[in-house]
């Protein structure tokens, strides 16, 4: 039987896209005809990346907090009448770039609410809803070539997201059989305001130029000497929630430029 294919219509929420990589991934997705949720703390921002993506709404939410875990999901499911694709991404730590001799307790706190517990119990509430209706759906989890080739100053958000891979592979094997399927993007460089701010910062502690910064760190370390395009992060997430990637359940896909040469 042919897999199938997204079509018009498939509804998809993507937590923490206001701006940077989130924002990518909805709006390369509603271009390809999605109709799309998105979510944000600020309320002004969030109504001008509704506007600019042309979403059906957004969910004003902490993401970090439970109760902007729970805001999100029901709303956004509302929203839609559904969900077929749930995109978690998270926003940058406060501190970072922070080294691990510079974080502290509330630093450490941050970086597991951000990266651990607001995406395990957003797949809970998910995952509970699709079984609960006989529905199918994708969620995936956009983190970072990080974790397999670490940069000290992204420790937090390194140790903390490194459990994804696992999250979606327990879903994949405990529920996969009913429909439920979920992916771990591990992502290269992207042109977004957090990316320029952390190497802004290191530039400066290093005291070279941001130009020669953004060389050095960011467009060098690809093989393919170039940042990632926002529509070919959109066509692999379409791809990971139609039918041709069903055989692919669980895993973990890096699409990072040959950033690493960890397989």
């Amino acid at each position: 039987m042919e897999p199938k294919a997204l079509t018009a219509g498939f509804r998809v929420a993507v937590t923490a896209s206001t701006q940077g990589i989130g924002f990518y991934a909805a709006s390369s997705l509603s271009r390809m005809g999605a109709r799309v949720v998105l979510n944000g703390r600020d309320p002004g921002r969030l109504r001008d990346a509704v506007e600019k993506v042309g979403a059906v709404g957004g969910v004003a939410a902490d993401i970090s907090t439970r109760s902007g875990v729970e805001k999100f999901f029901e709303e956004a499911w509302s929203l839609l009448g559904g969900i077929d694709l749930l995109v978690f991404n998270a926003p940058n730590v406060s501190c970072e770039p922070c080294y691990l001799d510079e974080a502290g307790y509330e630093d450490w706190l941050e970086a597991a609410q951000k990266h651990l517990v607001a995406p395990g119990y957003l797949s809970s509430l998910y995952v509970r809803r699709l079984l609960s209706l006989g529905m199918q759906g994708t969620v995936v989890f956009l983190s970072s070539i990080t974790v397999k080739a670490p940069m000290p100053h992204f420790v937090l958000a390194d140790t903390a997201r490194a459990g994804l891979a696992q999250l979606a592979r327990s879903i994949a094997l405990r529920y996969g059989a009913r429909g439920v399927k979920a992916f771990t993007v591990l992502l290269g460089s992207f042109d977004t305001p957090g990316a320029r701010r952390n190497i802004r910062l290191l530039a400066e502690r290093a005291g070279i130029s941001f130009d020669e910064a953004w060389r050095r760190w960011v467009i060098e370390l690809s093989a393919l000497r170039r940042l990632a395009r926002p529509e070919e992060l959109g066509g692999l997430l379409a791809f990971l929630a139609s039918g041709y990637s069903d055989y692919m359940n669980g895993a973990t896909i890096p699409m990072d430029g040959v950033m690493t040469p960890c397989v």
